[in-house]
Protein backbone atom coordinates (compact mmCIF):
# COMPACT_ATOMS: atom_id res chain seq x y z
CA UNK A 1 0.00 0.00 0.00
CA UNK A 2 3.05 1.85 0.90
CA UNK A 3 4.65 1.91 -2.21
CA UNK A 4 1.52 2.67 -4.27
CA UNK A 5 0.49 5.33 -2.27
CA UNK A 6 4.25 6.40 -2.81
CA UNK A 7 3.97 6.12 -6.65
CA UNK A 8 1.41 8.31 -6.86
CA UNK A 9 2.74 10.64 -4.85
CA UNK A 10 5.57 10.24 -7.45
CA UNK A 11 3.58 11.19 -10.38
CA UNK A 12 1.45 13.74 -8.96
CA UNK A 13 5.16 15.42 -8.31
CA UNK A 14 6.45 14.94 -12.16
CA UNK A 15 2.81 16.26 -13.51
CA UNK A 16 2.98 19.16 -11.27
CA UNK A 17 6.58 19.85 -12.28
CA UNK A 18 5.99 19.71 -15.79
CA UNK A 19 3.27 22.37 -15.71
CA UNK A 20 5.08 24.16 -13.65
CA UNK A 21 7.24 25.00 -16.14
CA UNK A 22 4.87 25.63 -19.14
CA UNK A 23 5.09 29.60 -19.45
CA UNK A 24 2.00 31.36 -20.29
CA UNK A 25 3.18 34.38 -21.56
CA UNK A 26 1.41 37.69 -22.80
CA UNK A 27 2.19 39.77 -25.21
CA UNK A 28 0.92 42.83 -27.41
CA UNK A 29 1.23 43.05 -30.89
CA UNK A 30 0.49 45.96 -33.14
CA UNK A 31 -1.94 44.62 -36.10
CA UNK A 32 -3.18 46.62 -38.38
CA UNK A 33 -7.27 46.88 -39.22
CA UNK A 34 -10.68 48.99 -38.70
CA UNK A 35 -13.73 47.24 -37.79
CA UNK A 36 -15.29 44.51 -36.01
CA UNK A 37 -15.15 41.92 -38.58
CA UNK A 38 -11.38 42.49 -38.82
CA UNK A 39 -11.11 41.90 -34.72
CA UNK A 40 -13.20 38.42 -35.57
CA UNK A 41 -10.84 37.53 -37.96
CA UNK A 42 -7.72 38.56 -36.29
CA UNK A 43 -8.63 37.13 -32.62
CA UNK A 44 -9.39 33.71 -34.87
CA UNK A 45 -6.18 33.56 -36.77
CA UNK A 46 -4.04 33.93 -33.92
CA UNK A 47 -5.96 31.16 -32.21
CA UNK A 48 -5.48 29.11 -34.60
CA UNK A 49 -1.29 29.81 -34.06
CA UNK A 50 -2.06 28.37 -30.49
CA UNK A 51 -2.73 31.50 -28.72
CA UNK A 52 -4.90 30.29 -26.08
CA UNK A 53 -6.23 33.81 -25.31
CA UNK A 54 -6.82 36.79 -28.14
CA UNK A 55 -7.96 40.36 -28.01
CA UNK A 56 -7.73 42.94 -30.50
CA UNK A 57 -8.71 46.39 -29.48
CA UNK A 58 -9.59 48.58 -32.73
CA UNK A 59 -9.06 52.10 -31.09
CA UNK A 60 -5.65 51.36 -30.61
CA UNK A 61 -4.53 48.55 -33.20
CA UNK A 62 -3.15 46.34 -30.40
CA UNK A 63 -3.57 42.35 -30.02
CA UNK A 64 -3.52 41.21 -26.94
CA UNK A 65 -2.10 37.09 -26.69
CA UNK A 66 -1.73 35.05 -24.11
CA UNK A 67 -0.04 31.86 -25.05
CA UNK A 68 2.40 28.96 -23.68
CA UNK A 69 5.55 29.10 -25.03
CA UNK A 70 6.33 25.52 -25.31
CA UNK A 71 3.12 25.49 -27.75
CA UNK A 72 4.07 28.47 -29.78
CA UNK A 73 5.35 31.96 -29.81
CA UNK A 74 4.21 35.58 -30.44
CA UNK A 75 6.48 35.35 -34.23
CA UNK A 76 3.71 32.06 -34.88
CA UNK A 77 1.21 34.03 -34.04
CA UNK A 78 1.94 36.96 -36.14
CA UNK A 79 2.26 34.96 -39.52
CA UNK A 80 -1.21 33.40 -39.01
CA UNK A 81 -2.32 37.18 -38.45
CA UNK A 82 -0.34 38.18 -41.84
CA UNK A 83 -1.95 34.87 -43.74
CA UNK A 84 -5.28 36.11 -43.10
CA UNK A 85 -4.45 39.43 -44.78
CA UNK A 86 -3.40 41.91 -41.69
CA UNK A 87 0.31 43.93 -41.37
CA UNK A 88 1.21 42.97 -37.81
CA UNK A 89 4.68 44.92 -36.37
CA UNK A 90 6.86 42.82 -38.14
CA UNK A 91 5.44 40.86 -41.16
CA UNK A 92 3.16 42.21 -44.05
CA UNK A 93 -0.36 40.46 -44.25
CA UNK A 94 -0.59 38.17 -47.28
CA UNK A 95 -1.33 40.38 -50.22
CA UNK A 96 -3.88 37.59 -51.62
CA UNK A 97 -5.78 37.24 -48.49
CA UNK A 98 -5.41 41.25 -47.92
CA UNK A 99 -7.52 41.46 -51.81
CA UNK A 100 -10.03 39.44 -49.96
CA UNK A 101 -10.80 40.88 -47.37
CA UNK A 102 -14.42 42.74 -47.35
CA UNK A 103 -13.70 46.72 -48.46
CA UNK A 104 -14.55 47.96 -44.92
CA UNK A 105 -11.48 45.52 -43.78
CA UNK A 106 -8.71 46.93 -46.28
CA UNK A 107 -6.79 49.44 -44.00
CA UNK A 108 -4.26 51.88 -45.68
CA UNK A 109 -1.00 50.22 -46.16
CA UNK A 110 1.82 52.41 -45.58
CA UNK A 111 4.48 50.44 -44.05
CA UNK A 112 7.84 48.77 -45.93
CA UNK A 113 8.72 45.19 -44.71
CA UNK A 114 11.48 43.55 -44.86
CA UNK A 115 10.42 39.73 -43.85
CA UNK A 116 9.54 37.66 -46.36
CA UNK A 117 5.18 36.51 -46.69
Amino acid sequence: MKKIEASLLGIFMILAAQVATAQAKTEKIPVSGNCGMCKKTIEKAAQSAGAAEASWDIASKLLSVKYDDKKTNGEKIQQAVADAGYDTKSIKGNDVAYEKLHACCQYERTKTYTTKQ
